[in-house]
């Protein structure tokens, strides 16, 4: 099915979130996330994809009651930090769950010490009823 040919409904942000010290993966994860990420642009349902920098090249603007405050990262309380996304375009969210599914499957597949959690969360847009 082409691009032009789905019916897309419903855009999803997917983190891929990990301990922050969990170092490279494996060449084998990287070459089958590469052919999957592939697959899923070519069918039209892979928006825009990519690696996030690890938290020490980060910053944080804290709204407090006394006013903002701008916060260097890393973050102490931080367990598990959010070290890739996908923005995808399906018809609807089990099609979303079962392609996170389909990502955290190639990790355990990959890269099996790997730890971590697949997030997916509905992008809210301006003509969503409510």
């Amino acid at each position: 099915m082409t691009p032009n040919e789905r019916q897309h409904t419903m855009r999803f942000m997917v983190f891929i979130k990990f301990c922050d010290d969990v170092g490279d993966p494996p060449p084998e994860l990287v070459d089958a996330m590469s052919k999957a990420i592939g697959g899923a642009f070519a069918d039209g349902s892979m928006v825009l994809t990519g690696g996030l920098y690890p938290l020490s090249e980060s910053t944080e603007i804290r709204v407090e009651q006394d006013g903002l405050t701008v916060v260097d990262g890393p973050y102490a309380e931080a367990k598990e930090v959010a070290g890739g996304f996908a923005i995808i375009d399906v018809r609807d969210p089990d099609e979303a769950l079962e392609s996170a599914r389909q990502g955290a499957q190639l990790h355990r597949d990959h890269w099996p010490a790997w730890r971590g959690a697949i997030e997916v969360r509905r992008i809210a847009g301006h003509d969503d009823p409510g």
